[in-house]
């Protein structure tokens, strides 16, 4: 038998460009510290810390919690690419449920820099070494662009390619992550745009144009899980609780000559179906998503990994307003990455904190109406998928 999760407190910053950023020991602090407030803990109560960034040197995570309390507590340092905040609280999750501690932080940050994503170390052989060897004999190389917007812009003309996907449909996407953002504080891009200047936005690969990939942003965001007895006896609230979850890694078919495989469609198909199949939870019941739209391909081929469409529907899915408010599932109402940007170790907390909101009815004009049941995920090639499943408690 294991122990449900209770998701006690969660809290973020708003996120910030790079040249408005502060220092990650500023940031982290203060979204744990609105996490403990609205659980209604101190920090004294936290059994195990989880920490995760990308960029940054080793032990960082013990330094972003020093100005919120010296408890000698474990803290774990955690990264895993952009699914790292996920992978943060997926330990946490494990720590509760299997009985190894009954309070526990999950938090992520990130201090980005300007640009697109890099190797940080060129004097040693790259976690990507076989996501390049896959993606040039797949559509050849280009050393002008980003190697992401290659991997995800190569995926996203594959599928154009095989349904006859029209450029407008992917421009969609970031029209309607603006629409979303317009009413979320915390993101950093919140002015609407037009179809047209999505389009007319400078390419970068494939469909995908500057409007349609994620920016860089600086941020922070954490979560305190408890176990549901922890809850109850110190008077905290139970209304949000993780009812399954699950993490992948790649398997033989990313590297099997396709690229939407390359960008961890199986990953995160893999991920998606073992937490309906513990839950009992249908694709169906599901009426909000956080995902990762890191590039607005990611997010037209994630509909149908995740089940919401069946393969080769997401376009009709789009037009159709299925997508967003309105329509069968609201995905994205925070704005998603390409409205907040990615600080790669806080996405995942912030989508966790959005989906919190969204299941207690604190999410003011984002919120979508009858949530009883929320789906949360959160991918990082080379690789790993994070799906959390969360659910209102009654």
């Amino acid at each position: 038998m294991t122990r449900r999760t209770i998701v006690a407190g969660v809290g973020m910053i708003p996120f910030t460009t790079p040249s408005r950023t502060e220092p990650y020991t500023v940031m982290a602090p203060a979204s744990v510290r609105e996490a403990l407030r609205d659980a209604g803990i101190d920090y004294t109560a936290v059994q195990q810390a989880y920490v995760g960034y990308v960029y940054g040197d080793s032990t960082s995570g013990q330094a972003a919690l020093y100005d919120v309390g010296l408890t000698a507590i474990p803290i774990v340092n955690v990264n895993n690419n952009c699914s790292t905040g996920s992978s943060a609280l997926w330990l946490a999750r494990q720590a509760i449920e299997s009985g190894a501690a009954d309070c526990v932080l999950a938090l992520g940050f990130e201090q980005m820099q300007r640009g697109a994503l890099g190797s940080k170390w060129p004097d040693r052989p790259s976690p990507f070494e076989r996501f390049d060897e896959a993606t040039r004999a797949l559509q050849g190389w280009d050393d002008i662009a980003p190697m992401a917007a290659q991997y995800f812009g190569g995926a996203g003309r594959q599928y154009a390619e095989t349904y006859g996907t029209q450029p407008e449909t992917f421009a969609r996407i970031s029209v309607k992550a603006r629409a979303h953002a317009k009413n979320n504080p915390y993101a950093v891009f919140r002015d609407e745009v037009t179809l047209d200047g999505v389009l007319g936005s400078p390419a970068v690969y494939g469909p995908l144009t500057r409007l349609q990939c994620c920016p860089p942003t600086c941020g922070a965001a954490a979560a305190v899980l408890v176990s549901e007895e922890f809850a109850r006896r110190h008077g905290l609230r139970v209304e949000v609780a993780i009812k399954a979850q699950a993490m992948t890694t790649d398997g033989p078919t990313t590297f099997s000559g396709d690229m939407i495989k390359v960008v961890g469609y199986d990953m995160a198909k893999a991920a998606a179906d073992r937490v309906y199949e513990d839950s009992g939870v249908a694709p169906e019941d599901i009426r909000v998503v956080e995902l990762h739209d890191c590039f607005t391909a990611n997010e037209l081929i994630t509909y149908e990994g995740l089940g919401l469409t069946p393969a080769g529907t997401a376009e009709k899915f789009i037009l159709d307003g299925d997508n967003t408010y309105g329509g069968r599932v609201v995905t994205n109402p925070s704005g998603g990455l390409l409205s907040k940007g990615h600080p790669l170790g806080a996405t995942g907390l912030a989508q966790c904190a959005e989906l919190v909101w969204q299941l207690r009815g604190h999410a003011q004009a984002r919120q979508v109406e009858g949530v009883t049941v929320a789906l949360q995920h959160n991918i990082g090639l080379g690789g790993a998928a994070v799906v959390t499943l969360y659910e209102k408690v009654s």
